[in-house]
């Protein structure tokens, strides 16, 4: 393929979820003692790279076996050959709508986890296209997940005329100002999914739950996470709430756990289950994430979810009878095992 060159889609191909975004080369240390200091030298106990931004929701969708389909840009070099065969080979993913790009290089990000969270340093330049540039003529999608822009994203608008759901999250605000004229944007969106602080700086309010009844009065789902302690949801139409606590699970990495999270609710709402049991799956999700490096090859497969349910339904007491939706889900659903992400790319080809 020549430098700005897409690959041919398949005719009218319809897939379940359509993404654009950018990926980035992801380095995640973990088993930091304690946070850099100027003139300082810190060794992590753990090291892991893998594909990051947007292809932990890709990877994420595809490990729940739903059809993705990614518009972004590569770069024409190591880490960006990396990221594609990772997405496109080995997890499936359809890169019909990406486009390389000589010279433009592909953005890394270093993640460094400690204390149950992550801090990160990237670099990377703006992308060469745009995703409507990507996306003149988007296939037919059952649902978008969308990083909601200042302006509106034309690919997003004409995949909502299909019939497509709209998900969306809305990021961390730089600036600092989390400007609530912003959330006008989430107008003919179906699902949004913010972080608990995102949601609290956005709505201008003081937890999670307050914040996830006033962001309904804007979109008629509100998912909003709370890290390791859960989710709690709100269904405007017919007024349902669900509060999910968090699950008991040693924590790794939580690099992309929203992500994660974000591709097992989109799972549940185009299966059509019940609030609960959607928010429910998600966090489930999200939980066996941060057992590994990284946000994408973190993610589960069905094998993962199998086999937790497997343990777990012995001693379900308490809240994980919460879970006993999954006996009737997993018997239809193959366990193919998934691979994790590796201290090295060099290795990549030696399997």
């Amino acid at each position: 393929m020549t430098s700005g060159q897409a690959a041919e889609p398949a005719e009218a191909e319809i897939f379940d979820v359509l993404l654009s975004g950018t990926v980035f080369l992801d380095i995640i240390f973990t088993g930091l003692p304690h946070p850099p200091a100027a003139g300082t030298e810190v060794w992590a106990e753990g090291l892991g790279s893998c594909p990051g931004g947007i292809a932990n929701l890709a990877v994420a969708l595809r490990r729940l076996q739903l059809r993705t389909a990614l518009a972004a840009a590569f770069g024409e070099d190591a880490y960006g050959d990396f990221c594609w065969d990772v997405l496109a080979d080995q997890e499936g993913v359809d890169l019909s709508y990406c486009r390389r790009f000589y010279g433009w290089h592909s953005p890394v990000t270093v993640s460094m986890a400690m204390n149950r969270d992550r801090s990160m340093v990237t670099h990377g330049h703006r992308a060469p296209v745009t995703a409507d540039e990507l996306l003149v003529s988007p296939p037919r999608t059952r649902a978008c997940f969308v990083h909601v822009q200042p302006e509106d994203e034309q690919w997003v608008c004409t995949a909502k005329q299909q019939g497509a759901l709209l998900f969306a999250d809305i990021g961390w605000d730089h600036t600092g100002v989390w400007e609530p004229a912003l959330l006008r944007r989430l107008a003919g969106f179906d699902v949004f999914l913010p972080n608990a602080v995102e949601a609290m700086h956005y709505s201008r309010t003081d937890t999670p739950e307050a914040a996830a009844r006033a962001l309904a009065e804007h979109v008629p789902v509100v998912v909003v996470t709370r890290a390791g302690c859960g989710a709690v949801a709100v269904d405007s139409a017919t007024g349902e709430v669900v509060d999910v606590p968090g699950l008991n699970i040693a924590s790794l990495d939580p690099t992309g756990a929203g992500d994660v999270f974000g591709a097992g609710f989109v799972m549940g709402t185009l299966a059509g289950w019940p609030l609960e049991h959607r928010v429910r799956f998600a966090n489930l999700c999200a939980a066996l994430s941060v057992q590994h490096f990284g946000g994408s090859l973190s993610a589960p497969g069905w094998g993962d979810i199998a086999a937790w349910w497997r343990t777990m339904a012995r001693r379900a007491d308490g809240d994980l009878r919460g879970y006993g939706f999954l006996d009737d889900l997993l018997p239809g659903h193959a366990g193919v095992a998934v691979r994790r992400a590796s201290a090295t790319i060099g290795l990549r080809r030696m399997a």
